[in-house]
């Protein structure tokens, strides 16, 4: 595996009965928590984690069913819903001696993170969101073949078995596929980085289904239970995304203002890989948040 960045160490902390993770830590002063994104690990934040730590303690660890960090069975269809994992992220901030944190995921990690931030306010303090919208308005905006870029969600929705087989069957070609079309910059992703979540997500099949299947079930049910209630993420939030609402035909800003009334939304101009094509940005932008 790659090395994180210089100045980190690498651990494993349990977090749950059945789960450690697997977690780069480096810096001191304020925690902040960097949540990875699909189909990727915590070397995805290397740039960002580099200059975050010159202020802050960065924690920076790979999701559970992720990476190096544990892949516990899911019976039930709840092992990776986001609640489950946004506890792990909270156990983990614990652990490391942090009550309260700064979170902030990519993709995957970003649902987790907003999932943590409504179940948690107590302990999260600034949330950013990368590149996604929350769960039930994903579900909501994609329709028509512009939508056809998210093929993978219905895919790895289906139940145990089919979407397993069919990704073990071309794991290189299916992962590969999303770190070739997803980003702008090629060269954003090295060698050895792109090999690492290549080699790393074909370890992971069926607990990256097992994510993805959990957003099109439990994961909705416990959206919807919270907008129906009036929840909301009571931090400062902010989003970066790029400018795919366009193209699908809704009001990105207005879907995220609706979860996060003290709200900052900036579109990017970088592929979906943003904290590896254009790390400065989302460094200036997580720093303006926590200023916030």
């Amino acid at each position: 595996m790659p090395p994180m960045t210089t100045g980190f160490t690498e651990q494993r902390v349990t977090v749950a009965d059945d789960v450690s993770l697997h977690v780069a830590v480096g810096g001191s002063g304020s925690p902040v928590v960097l949540l990875h994104g699909f189909p990727q690990t915590h070397l995805m934040w290397r740039h960002v984690a580099a200059d975050l730590a010159a202020d802050h303690t960065v924690i920076v660890p790979d999701l559970r069913g992720y990476g190096a960090s544990d892949k516990p069975a899911d019976p039930d269809g709840h092992a990776y819903s986001k609640r489950t994992m946004g506890r792990d992220v909270v156990a983990l901030a614990r652990a490391l001696g942090h009550e309260r944190f700064a979170l902030a995921g990519h993709d995957r990690g970003a649902l987790v993170a907003i999932r943590t931030g409504l179940d948690h306010p107590e302990a999260v303090t600034h949330l950013a969101s990368l590149d996604v919208l929350p769960t039930l308005d994903t579900w909501d905006v994609m329709r028509g073949t512009s939508a056809a870029v998210g093929f993978h969600l219905y895919l790895m929705a289906q139940p145990p078995g089919l979407p397993e087989a069919m990704i073990a069957g071309a794991a290189d070609e299916f992962f590969g596929h999303f770190l070739d079309v997803w980003a702008t910059d090629p060269d954003a992703i090295p060698a050895d980085v792109r090999a690492e979540y290549l080699r790393a997500s074909r370890e992971a099949i069926p607990s990256i289904v097992a994510d993805y299947r959990a957003s099109a079930g439990v994961d909705v049910a416990h959206d919807r239970a919270d907008l129906e209630s009036g929840a909301v993420l009571r931090m400062p939030v902010t989003v970066l995304q790029q400018d795919w609402g366009t193209a699908l035909g809704f009001d990105a800003a207005a879907r995220w203002r609706a979860w996060a009334p003290d709200l900052d939304h900036r579109t990017v101009t970088c592929g979906h890989f943003m904290a590896e094509e254009a790390p400065a940005d989302v460094v200036k932008a997580l720093r303006d948040l926590l200023a916030r």
